[in-house]
């Protein structure tokens, strides 16, 4: 036996140690339950490899990043195992590893059942307790089709190989550009053979080290993402290193459940989003109505003390315009198809600032105009696949709160600070606190246009304006526009879901493409710096995102009703009438429950509606020209005089805080 000197990298520290010829990964960190895998010089093992002399290993622990993939890769292997047991027939499809779980396709019959689900999830769990080992085999592209003959979506794979990545969404994980492997799950006790997947790896080193997984639900996918590709049957699962794990995120998704905007929408009466119009396309009720509109208007108001101003844009335009902005050649798939009208092709606006731009160019600008601060509320129709059409949070069609912003290069530092720093207090007053910003750059692709030296340039402005708000700073390398970086402010909400919110782009591009320019104070022709600016995305996705971080119970001032008025009998509903005229005029959004209903159905009706105040009233109240106040949180305040009664609820609004 030779010896093996191999480096040991555990975060900071480096271990220099000398082993014998055919020490595996797995003898290195042996006891050490928590590790399932190894990096070795930068790339990802199983803990069978057995190291090589001058090798740099690092371990892998399940509760790391790559360690939950590897976890929840293998899991989706022993998942499709108990298919193949149970549904013999079952065509293998793709199964890659996927934020908080996995899935994996099949090409079966009939759709799979509840109760389909629970018996592959009791068939995986005998599978899990046999301790299977998984077994990286190396193999050739003709010996892979001989061996898969009947598996037709892993054929197609193997000739992909090398652009499987971008042919199908998780298809790298079973083959790249280098060799074919292909995982055996072998009987821990005889070695004999118990199933087979196409796949690059790594895997766990059993199955009994899955701790803790279950079966989600199951759902038609199309095979690599096209409708005009068979359809598949795909099952969600979620796997994590402990019962306690997947215990807290169980319980986790049932509060998600609660707060699902689409289910609040519906039984608050907010939106919805109609067969009849077509999927992502939504129509807001007038309680809906009411919320969009104080958000806008609210918006609007900062936005004038900014010193924006504000403009309107058509809905359509010649095809042309999206050529020379470059978004046709380089985001036509987001786009809806043209539409052929008088010999030409027109498209559906899929974004406002071409057409801002030729705002700016209608007539000739001078440096003192600058900062021009345009400001719209512009609808913009995307197209979206229907598989990732998601209530208002993922839409067909919707209305961005967009501003451009052209300025000097000199004026761009100080714009760009002011602008995040107005994000930021905007977003706080709509009761978001928690933020990371993120820094999309870009990568070797060549989807990017323009110069590096502008990309650095911008780049640096941005990482220097987003360092001025003491929050992380995350990179997001590859994660640019096409036409220049942009930081993204990232928000977390009450359940600590994390939500894409403002982001702000600088554009050395468009201004080019379009030839802008004003006058300097010299005279001379120069060209302008554009930055992009979507403060909430679109209204309608940041309307869902504070419809699921309020679990509907907005406060005071978004909240639709303000407060409802509920008599105890009959007598007292002209009372409650002539309170709610009072606060009416006084801006507040206040109604009456005059119905039929007993006095504790009214409160339990106000209660579902999330009202934040009920405005009782009952003999005593009358006498005393007064009401009491019943909160959301079942607490009570008797015998308020009236004209405390409004101002309490008036002060609410006005310093927008929760009840």
């Amino acid at each position: 036996m030779t010896d093996v000197r191999v480096i040991i990298q555990r975060d900071s520290e480096r271990e220099e140690r000398v082993v014998t010829t055919g020490t595996t990964a797995a003898d290195l960190f042996a006891g050490d339950r928590s590790i399932v895998a190894a990096r070795v010089g930068g790339q990802l093992r199983d803990l069978a490899y057995a190291v090589a002399d001058g090798d740099e290993v690092e371990p892998v622990e399940i509760s790391s990043e790559d360690g939950l993939n590897i976890l929840r890769h293998s899991t989706a292997h022993v998942m499709a195992q108990a298919v193949q047991d149970l549904f013999p027939e079952a065509k293998l499809g793709i199964g890659p590893p996927i934020k908080d779980g996995f899935y994996y396709d099949f090409d079966v019959a009939e759709p799979f059942t509840p109760d389909d689900l629970k018996r592959i999830e009791k068939r995986m769990q005998e599978i899990v307790k046999r301790g299977q080992r998984f077994s990286r085999r190396v193999t050739d592209d003709e010996a892979a089709r001989e061996e898969l003959a009947g598996e037709p979506y892993k054929l197609e794979l193997i000739g992909l190989k090398g652009n499987a990545a971008e042919a199908a969404e998780g298809a790298s994980a079973e083959v790249g550009a280098g060799e074919l492997t292909i995982y055996d799950n072998l009987d821990a006790k005889t070695g004999e053979l118990c199933w087979k997947d196409l796949c690059r790896g790594p895997h766990l080193p059993t199955t009994r080290t899955i701790p803790a997984f279950k079966l989600m639900r199951s759902a038609a996918a199309y095979w690599r993402g096209s409708e005009k590709n068979p359809q598949l049957q795909r099952i969600y699962g979620t796997a994590w290193p402990s019962k306690d794990e997947l215990k807290a995120y169980l319980e986790f998704l049932a509060e998600a459940e609660k707060r699902d905007h689409r289910r609040l929408g519906a039984e608050l009466d907010l939106f919805s989003i109609p067969e009849e119009l077509g999927s992502g396309l939504a129509v807001f009720h007038p309680k809906g109505g009411i919320v969009r509109r104080v958000m806008e208007d609210y918006s609007r108001k900062r936005h004038e003390q900014a010193d924006y101003e504000f403009v309107n844009t058509p809905h359509i335009t010649k095809e042309g315009l999206f050529e020379t902005s470059g978004h046709l050649p380089n985001y036509a798939e987001g786009m809806f198809p043209p539409l052929e009208f008088e010999g030409q092709n027109y498209r559906l606006k899929a974004m406002n600032c071409p057409m801002h731009n030729l705002i700016f160019k209608a007539r000739g600008r001078s440096y003192r105009e600058l900062p021009l601060r345009l400001f719209e509320f512009g609808t913009v129709y995307r197209y979206e696949k229907s598989g990732v059409v998601h209530g208002l949070t993922r839409a067909r069609g919707f209305t961005q709160d967009d501003s451009h912003i052209y300025c000097t290069k000199e004026q761009m530092p100080d714009e760009l600070d002011n602008l995040l720093t107005f994000v930021l207090d905007l977003l706080r007053d709509y009761g978001l606190s928690d933020f990371y910003l993120e820094l999309s750059t870009r990568d070797d692709s060549e989807k990017f246009i323009g110069e590096p030296e502008e990309w650095e340039e911008a780049t640096e402005i941005l990482r220097q304006a987003a360092g001025k708000q003491g929050l992380e700073l995350v990179m997001d390398p590859g994660g640019a526009a096409y036409y220049g970086p942009k930081i993204s402010v990232q928000a977390r909400d009450a359940i600590g879901r994390t939500w894409q919110m403002s982001t702000i782009q600088v554009d050395f591009q468009q201004p080019k493409r379009f030839e802008l320019e004003y006058t300097a104070p010299d005279g001379s022709r120069q060209r302008p710096v554009m930055i992009h600016r979507a403060l909430f995305g679109s209204i309608e996705r940041f309307f869902a995102v504070l419809l699921e971080h309020y679990a509907g119970a907005f406060p005071a001032w978004l909240a639709p009703v303000q407060a409802v008025g509920i008599p105890i009998g009959d007598t007292h509903v002209p009372y409650l009438e002539e309170f709610a005229a009072r606060a009416k005029a006084k801006g507040l959004r206040v109604e009456v429950d005059s119905s039929s209903d007993r006095m504790q159905k009214k409160i339990r009706n106000a209660q579902k509606s999330k009202v934040p105040f009920m405005v009782i009233a009952g003999d005593e109240d009358m006498a005393n020209g007064a009401v009491s106040f019943r909160y959301r949180d079942g607490s009570q305040k008797n015998g308020v005089p009236v004209d405390e009664a409004i101002a309490e609820i008036a002060k609410a609004v006005e310093d927008r805080v929760q009840v």
